[in-house]
């Protein structure tokens, strides 16, 4: 059995406090654990640390993982050096991302842990690292098929679904990504398209959200969308849940519930059988 966890839910930078409790304020980060102890971790924002917390405090070792990073920007990486597991030479993680202006993934994440704006370099790290350069298409992972697409924002970004293979649910994890017309991207005219059909059929679609309707025309070309429209393309691809991700900072969580509530009601007209949650950073379903 596949258990999915929330470890961190917010966008941009990492908001903590007893505003943004209940949603948490952690940048993104999922895990998902497997009978064997494998882990597959979507991003390594801030909430990375707390899983590797977890995962020392459980005394398991090896401890091995395939981390999938949407893309580069800080919110998604900078748990990486705080990740308690990579101080353990038993341990053994490969990296998979897309390289960015020409500049190899391990490249960018030597450069975040260099030592003008970090004490310690990327090769004293104890565990065995492979890092992979990839683009769209598919992934081979021990447990999953996994498949890549590119979106909408700034940078090489992608989104991955994730197909268990021993069975269970698919999910997708689609985050940083504008779905309305703003900014200029090197994508296909057909793109959204395309996205709904690499999306169609999935269970649960993890995606951004982090705009409200008010505030994203204030945004629009930053690479990000509003709840209603992820309902929009949830609808489109036949989901059966969508969970909002990639809160904005500064939305407390009685802004997250406002924007829930009218998510919600945006999907009783549109796609009345479709569950829409919003993250919450702890959380957890089985797949």
């Amino acid at each position: 059995m596949l258990r999915l966890t929330f470890w961190g839910t917010r966008g941009s930078i990492p908001a903590p406090g007893p505003r943004t409790a209940r949603y948490g304020g952690n940048t993104a980060c999922l895990g998902i654990s497997g009978p064997d102890g494998r882990l597959v971790i979507l991003d390594a924002g801030s909430g990375l640390r707390t899983l590797g917390l977890e995962l020392m405090a459980a005394h398991r070792s090896p401890i091995t993982a395939d981390i999938l990073l949407s893309h580069t920007h800080w919110d998604h990486i900078q748990g990486l050096p705080f990740f308690k597991p990579l101080s353990d030479s038993a341990n053994r993680f490969c990296i998979y991302g897309a390289p960015q202006g020409g500049t190899p993934l391990e490249g960018i994440l030597r450069l975040q842990m260099d030592p003008a704006v970090f004490p310690v370099p990327l090769e004293a790290l104890a565990a065995r690292l492979e890092v992979h350069d990839i683009a769209e298409g598919e992934i081979p992972l021990q447990d999953f098929r996994v498949r890549a697409f590119r979106l909408r924002h700034p940078g090489t970004t992608l989104g991955y679904r994730l197909e268990p293979t021993a069975g269970g649910r698919e999910i997708a994890y689609v985050t940083d990504n504008e779905l309305g017309g703003g900014g200029s991207y090197p994508v296909s005219v057909d793109w959204r398209d395309r996205l709904v059909a690499f999306l169609g059929g999935t269970d649960t679609l993890i995606h951004d959200a982090m705009y409200s309707d008010t505030f994203i025309k204030l945004r629009a070309g930053w690479g990000h969308s509003t709840p209603r429209q992820a309902v929009e393309l949830a609808a489109d691809a036949r989901c059966a849940r969508l969970v909002l991700f990639h809160h904005e900072p500064e939305h407390d969580d009685a802004m997250i519930d406002r924007l829930l509530a009218d998510a919600r009601e945006h999907a009783r007209r549109l796609a009345p059988s479709l569950v829409v949650e919003a993250a919450i950073e702890g959380s957890s379903f089985t797949l």
